[in-house]
């Protein structure tokens, strides 16, 4: 009769290590070089494996990009917040996860100059900022539209300051954009219909 193995934690399968390798290859790639730019060839050198092993596991460049972007927004739960706080811990979270993360002013970068990468962009905002509207707003039939407000708003802030660098907003302290931004992110979610 043969022994039960003891209780020991899975150690993760190689084909767990390869592809996590090429994901953080891809992100990087992706953000240092953009989507256009950026091959196969040169993010399978940079995980140190053959270019054939990407293609076998994400097929091409852009089931690639589609497992590299795929980002969770991490937006903290707003349910429990008094309305009158919501733009501001909203405009809080992404400043906070744009300086923190390439990946996603990579997203952004690409989201402008590809149309692949707008679509990811739009299919992230729209399956993790979607539900706040819709939780916050008067009218949860008009949630989509304030969504996109607010995501306007977000984005262009995030595209003068990240991407663009513009120097009045990549300059501007953190307060400062929170306590230009916050207001008109809330107006959006949670103001009656103009």
């Amino acid at each position: 009769m043969m022994e039960a193995a003891p209780d020991t934690p899975a150690t993760p399968r190689r084909s767990d290590a390869t592809r996590a390798a090429i994901l953080e290859a891809a992100r990087e790639r992706f953000a240092a070089d953009g989507y256009e730019r950026a091959t196969i060839r040169a993010i399978a050198r940079d995980a140190g494996i053959d270019p054939s092993m990407v293609m076998r596991y994400y097929g091409n460049k852009e089931g690639l990009f589609a497992a590299a972007s795929e980002f969770d927004l991490r937006i903290p739960k707003v349910g429990a917040l008094p309305a009158k706080h919501i733009g501001a811990v909203l405009v809080a979270h992404f400043l906070d996860r744009w300086e923190a993360d390439e990946v996603l002013t990579a997203l952004l970068r690409v989201g402008v100059t590809n149309a692949a990468g707008a679509e990811r962009m739009r299919a992230v905002f729209t399956a993790q900022i979607g539900p706040i509207a819709a939780g916050v707003c008067p009218d949860p039939a008009d949630a989509p539209r304030r969504a996109a407000l607010a995501a306007s708003q977000i984005l262009g802030m995030a595209l003068a300051r990240y991407v663009l660098r513009l120097p009045p907003a990549a300059e501007m302290p953190r307060e400062d954009v929170i306590a230009w931004l916050a207001p008109t992110v809330q107006r959006y979610l949670t103001a009656e219909h103009p």
